[in-house]
């Protein structure tokens, strides 16, 4: 931060205020502290039959690989609305929320992804502005490689093991940052 929000000075710095145990930017001139907190990623999991709804990204980050439709939820929403809305405007599909599927915190980037398995009320869907195109996959034809974030690969393999074990549940994880491989230890793997 460079300015303060609430009395437009710019000697903004970085202190833990009385009370607190977390560095946090207060602005000296007026006393406001501004918090930042993470992001919330809200999606579905959009059944119908056997198959999932994906969408194949129009837009960075990882243009051109295939996710759950999802992004941020809005002041003023309900994670529930943000989810529906999400799945709307990637993939003009309409759905019928179910339960809260799965929490992923991402503490590295500061966000919380909430995935909810939804049902498609029809198939009358196809891609939105953010999606190059939107199609259903079975099991077996889900493009385990070419999916766009870890987030997603976690809810579809919690998914289909549940469906195979004949019971959902919610799950909650975390993913740290993935480390690169060096290249010398990858030579001698």
């Amino acid at each position: 931060m460079k300015f303060c929000s609430a009395c437009g000075s710019g000697a903004i710095a970085l202190r833990i205020p009385a009370g607190d145990s977390l560095p946090r930017y207060v602005c000296p001139a007026c006393g406001d502290i501004h918090y930042q907190n993470p992001k919330i990623v809200v999606g579905c999991l959009p059944e119908w039959e056997e198959q999932v709804l994906l969408c194949r990204r129009a837009i960075e980050p990882r243009r051109g690989l295939w996710t759950l439709p999802a992004g941020f939820l809005e002041n003023g929403e309900t994670i529930e609305a943000g989810a529906a809305r999400e799945t709307l405007e990637e993939a003009s599909a309409r759905v019928a929320m179910g339960e809260l599927y799965t929490v992923i915190s991402l503490p590295y980037i500061n966000q919380v992804y909430m995935m909810f398995r939804a049902h498609l009320v029809d198939l009358d869907f196809g891609p939105g502005p953010e999606s190059l195109e939107v199609r259903l996959f079975t099991e077996d034809e889900i493009p385990w490689e070419d999916l766009a974030f870890r987030t997603i690969t976690r809810t579809l393999r919690n998914f289909f093991l549940d469906r195979k074990l004949g019971i959902f549940r919610a799950h909650v994880s975390a993913l740290e940052r993935r480390l690169p491989i060096k290249p010398e230890l990858s030579a001698a793997a």
